[in-house]
């Protein structure tokens, strides 16, 4: 499951999504996984916390550049 936002910090905007990754998954299948997204879609690691029941709940972050009209 994944949720994107938008956010606002400082001057840099940057879009979040959240992912949920299952506990039947190994750790090496979970950083497979997120080294895809970081290589070919440009997020990288925001937060990443691990609950009770083992489920991975990991935030990913990246910068949104607006092109500027220069003429």
């Amino acid at each position: 499951m994944t949720a994107v936002q938008l956010r606002r910090r400082g001057l840099v905007e940057w879009e979040f999504e959240r992912v949920t990754f299952d506990r039947v998954l190994s750790r090496n299948a979970v950083t497979r996984l997120l080294t895809e997204r970081a290589e070919h879609g440009g997020w990288e690691l925001d937060r990443l916390q691990i609950g009770a029941d083992g489920k991975r709940r990991v935030v990913l972050r990246r910068k949104i550049i607006r092109a500027v009209r220069t003429a």
